[in-house]
């Protein structure tokens, strides 16, 4: 069945193509008789607008392009929502593009959010697309990093300083006692990751007694973490750590399940657990996490806010580089 069109509502309201038009956009130029009259007609007929493509003539959509790495991972959900509660205040939608850590992926979503000609993107990059980001702003679409920075701050970002939040979580292990910390994350090329592993890096060196070794994984997930956990569990007891910091809270419980199914090595007492992000699994864990807390809605709805100045402003506005502190959260994983 074809679909109703504007000329069809005209022919059945005995009214032109802009009168129809007036009644869906500017019904106030039209008498209200008429407004009755043609609305009636839309009824009748089922006729749906194209929304779209009256977006498209004027110029952009009325949605944001938002690209994360794992919309598996509650940290990147609950950052959805809040850029979500920033948008719909501006009448505004997001549409949500999961790239999965891949770069192919990654590169289709920007792709295709240009093509819908999106308000603005927001994008948690894998790694270094400056240039790409450069062009999609060049040709009208304003960007906004999400939970990352640029080493120039050629991009308006809202992140959180992942580095102090890598130092709080390897000062908490040394501060209880444990000096053997084993870093469970990756892939590498992840700009959080390697900046959490820095900040635990800079902690432990200022412990003579203390040590770090990384043990990568291929990604950011529970099953990732179950499979580090076995490796740190096939090294000779004298070998392996007496604490544990994963990169993030997925990891710290895939760590945590390998480290129950072996059942002779307790958390906290023969290893003690922390991971990153705070999601709501943390807390409800058999063995509740401790963990490093991002205030991700806030993260989601800033930077929104900070999308829509930039838009705004244009070439004219400053880009701005918001970030937050992250926050120790002591649970039972590290002896609380």
């Amino acid at each position: 069945m074809a679909s109703i069109s504007v000329n069809d509502v005209a022919a059945a309201a005995g009214v032109s193509v802009g009168t129809v038009s007036n009644v869906l956009n500017r019904p106030d130029k039209v008498s209200p008789g008429t407004v009755a009259r043609v609305r009636a007609v839309i009824s009748d007929l089922g006729f749906v607008r194209n929304d779209a493509a009256r977006q498209l003539r004027a110029g952009r959509s009325r949605s944001l392009g938002l690209v994360v790495l794992d919309v598996a991972n509650p940290f990147f959900t609950d950052l959805a929502r809040g850029a979500e509660a920033r948008a719909s205040e501006e009448g505004l939608s997001v549409l949500l593009g999961n790239t999965d850590d891949n770069c192919a992926r990654e590169a289709a979503y920007l792709d295709l959010f240009e093509e819908q000609r999106v308000h603005g993107v927001l994008i948690s990059p894998l790694g270094d697309i400056s240039e790409r980001l450069t062009l999609l702003r060049s040709r009208g679409t304003p960007t906004v990093l999400v939970d990352r920075q640029t080493e120039d701050h050629s991009f308006s970002s809202v992140a959180v300083d992942d580095v102090a939040g890598g130092r709080l979580a390897a000062q908490h292990l040394v501060d209880i006692g444990r000096t053997r910390i084993a870093f469970v994350g990756g892939p590498s090329n992840i700009r959080q990751v390697i900046d959490r592993l820095q900040g635990a890096r800079e902690a432990v060196a200022e412990h003579p007694l203390a040590s770090i070794d990384v043990v990568d994984t291929d990604a950011l997930s529970v099953l990732a973490g179950r499979a580090a956990g076995q490796q740190i569990l096939d090294r000779a007891p004298g070998e392996r750590p007496d604490a544990i910091f994963a990169a993030n809270d997925l990891l710290a419980i895939g760590v945590l399940q390998a480290l129950n199914m072996r059942g002779d090595l307790l958390v906290p007492r023969d290893i003690a657990l922390i991971g990153y992000d705070d999601i709501a699994f943390a807390a409800a864990a058999v063995v509740p996490l401790s963990s490093i807390r991002q205030p991700s809605a806030l993260i989601g709805y800033t930077a929104v806010d900070l999308l829509l100045r930039e838009a705004e402003g244009g070439d004219a506005f400053e880009h701005e580089h918001i970030v937050f502190q992250p926050e120790l959260v002591v649970r039972e994983s590290t002896g609380a």
